[in-house]
């Protein structure tokens, strides 16, 4: 059997492996470079094998960088199964056609400036129909039962806890009448999180791909955030002005509405509307409403329906978004996209950065060379939408919402092995967290290696 590091090996994103044991090739994951720029541009380079010639992919969760060239590899004449759960198929639908959105518009952008300069048109990665063309390949999977795929390959998909219906694979690969079992961590969560379940432990591989965004840090305690938020919006609420907070459409945007129903709920909470500015998050949210077969006991029973409440309102359409830039009481902005790279919330920033009475309020990672990174690196002007803007709002960050598991949280996953694999391959992160990873599973005998990409490895 070999293996292949195609993506994700030594950077954050574009999850991808490339499996082949005997005449049968497969991917693990089949992500999106998402940012800086002259990253992303590496999604139009060739893929690093023929899509003619895969035959699955086990798809881990529903983020782009792990799903987001599905309808670039179909285009490309891949017309295999992707094994997935039901939920992450749902979310696939929207954020794939919301990707795809994305590409045409930056591309009509991009040739409107080329024809300036007299350069020929380019095509778009992918549009709306390869995003909707691809659909019918979801094949859906049940976690703890195990499938076979093939004669020698079968699969089990675990709760990974990162975002609803999120998975850990663990792969059975027979060759020559031996079974190697290979257990893929892709993005796991920490444990007593709001909504969903506590991510399953898996007990014994031999061979570990295990993720390490968090690898070199902690979280805040779970417990601050709540206290942090309420804090945020009692301050904005007093300047009686806006807390704007850029929100990734899922779990993030539902794990802030979640919070903010029990603060209502508790009576602690002043009476002020939060607006939903985000079409995608609003989709999003319908999905988290539907499946609601793996919430845990809290939101099941202690708050039920946490997605409704009389101060929660949705922006819909760009006239509902366009109003609350005249909106005159304190109110919440909840708005797509986290890093404020683009959509609804660059409009906000624009009309409400320059006044010191708003707050800009970061509850997840901003990557390097991204607005949100410049604003967080306390850069007193920013462009945004082709204008300068002084930043003179109030800046702050909840680290506690991360979707990931924190240092401490993945050596305990760690140490639920009943023996260390034969060997663990650090991925999925930067380098020196990768490294502190190492550092710690080391100490407990693991035998690691943190592959680059294009590394191919014989298991």
């Amino acid at each position: 059997m070999k293996l292949t590091f195609c993506w994700a090996a030594k950077i954050v994103t574009w999850s991808c492996y490339l499996i082949q044991t005997g005449n049968t090739k497969f991917l693990l994951d089949c992500g999106m470079f998402q940012w800086p720029k002259e990253i992303y541009r590496l999604n139009y380079e060739p893929f690093m094998f023929d899509p003619k010639e895969i035959d699955f992919v086990l798809l881990t969760h529903a983020h782009i960088d792990h799903c987001g060239l599905i309808p670039k590899l179909h285009k490309e004449w891949f017309n295999g199964k992707i094994y997935t759960t039901s939920a992450t198929r749902d979310l696939c639908s929207i954020l794939l056609e919301d990707s795809a959105e994305i590409q045409e518009k930056n591309t009509q952008q991009q040739n409107k400036r080329r024809a300036r300069i007299g350069q020929e048109a380019r095509l778009p990665l992918y549009t709306l129909k390869d995003a909707s063309k691809c659909m019918p390949l979801f094949s859906i999977v049940e976690y703890k039962k195990i499938y076979k795929i093939t004669d020698n390959i079968q699969v089990r998909y675990q709760d990974a806890g990162h975002i609803m219906w999120s998975a850990s694979i663990e792969l059975f690969v027979t060759e020559n009448w031996k079974t190697k079992k290979l257990v893929f961590s892709g993005d796991v969560w920490q444990w007593d999180t709001p909504i969903i379940q506590d991510p399953t432990l898996i007990q014994d591989a031999d061979y570990l791909f295990m993720e390490s965004t968090y690898g070199d840090r902690l979280h805040e305690d779970p417990a601050s955030k709540e206290d942090l938020l309420l804090k945020y919006t009692l301050e904005t609420y007093k300047k009686w002005w806006k807390l704007l907070i850029p929100s990734f459409s899922v779990e993030r945007t539902q794990e802030l509405l979640y919070v903010f129903n029990i603060l209502i709920k508790k009576g602690k909470f002043p009476k002020q509307k939060i607006f939903l500015d985000s079409p995608l998050s609003i989709k999003a949210t319908e999905i988290f409403k539907k499946h609601t077969e793996y919430y845990d006991n809290e939101a099941l029973h202690k708050y039920p329906n946490p997605f409704n409440f009389p101060q929660l309102e949705y922006s819909e359409s760009v006239e509902d978004s366009q109003k609350l830039n005249n909106y005159n009481d304190p109110c919440i902005i909840i708005a797509w996209n986290g890093m404020c790279t683009a959509w609804r919330i660059t409009h906000h920033l624009k009309h409400s950065l320059w006044d010191s009475k708003n707050m800009l309020l970061f509850v997840g990672y901003q990557a390097e060379g991204t607005l949100g990174r410049s604003i967080l690196e306390w850069e007193k002007k920013v462009k945004i939408m082709d204008a300068e803007v002084v930043v003179n709002a109030e800046i702050q960050k909840i680290n506690g919402f991360s979707g990931h598991a924190d240092a401490n949280q993945l050596m305990q996953r760690a140490k639920w092995f009943s023996k260390p694999p034969k060997k663990t391959f650090i991925v999925h992160w930067e380098e020196r967290a990768q490294i502190a990873l190492q550092s710690q599973l080391e100490k407990i005998r693991f035998k690691c290696q943190i592959p680059s990409i294009k590394d191919i490895i014989e298991l």
